[in-house]
């Protein structure tokens, strides 16, 4: 397959992902990613929402985030085009990235975000021992989670797909999987979505990139995920490939400590504010939508989910 038919194939699939929006310690203060250029990003920035002392005083968790002078945000470093890490600025980059420092400014009035790395089997520990404020990177909301943190949001819907070597076409649809060596991150929508489909072993790894180099090496026949993540994969590795369109939804949340409803709402208003504001937007335009071709899709109404 040459390089141009990829690109068109997965653009495809991405767009597929877009319309269905619509119905992981390192410290990050105001990086700039370099899927949207320098000026874009300030230029966002600068515009972006600060709370009010009135905004604030409805939460004390976001009083207390602001007396610290920094957010902590549970995140990755090894996602592209949502969470990053740039080796050359140790800064992350990517559309989660985005949303964590227009974050940081509504509540701070500057981008001032600390990364704490976060797998997707530590996510609930890290809230509720308050290692994190938050938890902003592909935080899948389901109504299990939900009762061990909560939501706000949801800010993006993605849905699961099929990653193979390439060349490998002996998967194209879920039912293809039964039988087969599925690879999955650990606790996971994908993890447990894969079961249904019979496979012969599903084998859990802790990340996105420990997922890719196992499928590289044959150590899985297929890697399910959510398709903004294999996305990233597929646009920066050249021995995978996209082999299935998606399979159902996945409404990311924001997490926070379970029970917290006043940061809830804080959060939930933030949200609606840089929506409503066409920020939203445009860091979907310089990350994700840097591979989908067309506008923006319409982000998810809040609380539009069950557990949000």
């Amino acid at each position: 397959m040459t390089a141009s038919i990829r690109r068109r194939r997965l653009a495809a699939l991405l767009t597929a992902v877009a319309l269905g929006a619509v119905t992981a310690c390192t410290s990050s203060g105001g990086a700039v990613p370099t899927s949207g250029s320098a000026n874009q990003e300030q230029s966002l920035l600068d515009r972006a929402p600060v709370a009010s002392d009135a905004d604030l005083a409805t939460s004390p968790t976001a009083q207390a985030i602001k007396q610290r002078g920094q957010i902590l945000i549970g995140s990755q470093l090894d996602t592209p085009l949502l969470s990053q890490q740039n080796p050359t600025t140790g800064q992350t980059e990517g559309f989660d990235a985005i949303l964590g420092r227009l974050l940081a400014k509504y509540i701070l009035g500057r981008p001032n975000v600390k990364i704490v790395n976060s797998t997707s089997q530590i996510r609930e520990a890290l809230l509720q021992n308050n290692t994190v404020d938050v938890v902003l990177h592909t935080y899948s909301i389901t109504p299990a989670r939900a009762e061990k943190v909560s939501f706000a949001g949801p800010y993006f819907v993605s849905g699961p797909a099929i990653m193979a070597r390439k060349g490998d076409s002996s998967v194209t649809k879920p039912q293809d999987m039964k039988g087969k060596r599925v690879l999955a991150v650990t606790n996971s929508t994908g993890s447990a979505l894969v079961q249904q489909y019979e496979p012969a072993q599903v084998i859990t790894l802790s990340t996105n990139s420990e997922c890719v180099t196992a499928l590289e090496q044959g150590r899985g026949d297929v890697y399910v995920n959510d398709l903004t993540q294999l996305a990233g994969n597929a646009q920066t590795n050249d021995k995978v490939q996209i082999v299935s369109g998606t399979f159902g939804q996945d409404p990311y949340g924001i997490g926070i400590h379970h029970g917290d409803e006043t940061f809830k709402r804080f959060v939930n208003a933030w949200l609606e504010k840089i929506q409503a504001a066409g920020l939203w937007q445009e860091a979907y335009k310089q990350t994700l939508g840097t591979v989908i071709p067309g506008d923006a899709p319409a982000p998810p109404k809040t609380g539009s989910v069950p557990g949000s």
